[in-house]
């Protein structure tokens, strides 16, 4: 493996995040011009379209792109792979509003604006998560996305499984309890890798089945990419704990006010870090394992890995 190249990585990871906002736009554009209402898309859009880093829309398109041919640039890449991304930064954004409700977390900032809730309205803020989940899968289920329907539906129902009960929402309930009750180190990997992991694994995985990849590289991705979610939650508690406020785009030290369970608690910095560096070994080595079709995007996987714990917001 080549040792990272940050600022390689770095353009990239703005170019992806650039097509994949325009991709968006357009999407909210045609919503409005299907009849959609106004108020409800401005804040679906306002949610989405703030500036994140795209790391669930270029874990998907860097891992379809690696593994199909002649995807060598970005303008090469398949119109139905960014309706992908664009499907998991819908439900990632659909995740953050209902998170910065004062029901949840309580947020007045994201990403240094103020939350939906605050920029609209607690109902709007609601519907406007309802409404993004909604589109994620109706972007996946879409023939324009792929043309072969069998993959569609393993689309639809790896997101699915990534989003509900046994993923992202129940890492969120189990993260709300553990405001109220200890949870042990296994229980608190456990929430972590349900309330952040599953998603970002399942971005890789749809990488994977968008290329149409087999049974032994899917098992692969599988582990890089909750080794990399994990290794991101970690991130984030650290970030928590000791990032700049300014920089990171939200305020922080709410894991301790709420005396939430973290893996920063139960190991402290310098332990988290190194389960942190543990993790993101474990997802270099099943990377590894994988002959890309396209090396130079199995590069850029490789190094997204090693800036998941050196990223400072």
């Amino acid at each position: 493996m080549m040792s990272p190249d940050t600022a390689d990585l770095s353009l990239k990871m703005q170019q992806i995040a650039r097509q994949t906002d325009t991709v968006l736009t357009h999407i909210f554009d045609e919503e409005k011009a299907n009849g959609a209402a106004t108020r409800l898309v401005d804040a679906m859009a306002y949610s989405t379209l703030n500036g994140g880093k795209r790391v669930r829309a270029f874990l998907v398109v860097a891992t379809a792109a690696m593994l199909m041919e002649d995807t060598h640039t970005d303008a090469d890449i398949p119109a139905g792979a960014w309706h992908v991304a664009a499907a998991f930064e819908c439900l990632h954004a659909y995740s953050l509003i209902h998170d910065d409700l004062p029901a949840m977390d309580d947020a007045a900032t994201r990403r240094g604006k103020p939350s939906c809730h605050l920029a609209f309205d607690q109902a709007t803020a609601i519907l406007a998560g309802d409404a993004l989940q909604s589109l994620a899968f109706q972007l996946l289920s879409v023939p324009s996305t792929h043309a072969d329907p069998m993959i569609r539906a393993e689309l639809v129902l790896n997101l699915a499984m990534a989003a509900g009960d046994a993923g992202m929402a129940g890492g969120q309930m189990l993260d709300l309890e553990a405001e109220t009750q200890a949870l042990d180190y296994t229980d608190t990997a456990r929430m972590q890798g349900l309330k952040t992991g599953a998603l970002i694994t399942s971005s890789v995985r749809a990488g994977g089945q968008y290329a149409g990849a087999n049974a032994d590289i899917m098992a692969h991705l599988a582990i890089y990419g909750k080794a990399v979610g994990q290794a991101f939650q970690i991130a984030d508690d650290l970030l928590d704990a000791e990032g700049d406020e300014a920089i990171v785009g939200k305020p922080l030290g709410q894991d301790d006010w709420r005396g939430k369970s973290t893996l920063v608690a139960h190991l402290g910095l310098d332990g988290a870090r190194q389960e942190a560096r543990k993790q993101i070994d474990q997802a270099r080595q099943a990377l590894a394992q994988i002959s890309p079709v396209n090396p130079l995007w199995h590069r850029y996987l490789d190094d997204m890995a090693q800036y998941i714990i050196s990223r400072n917001a």
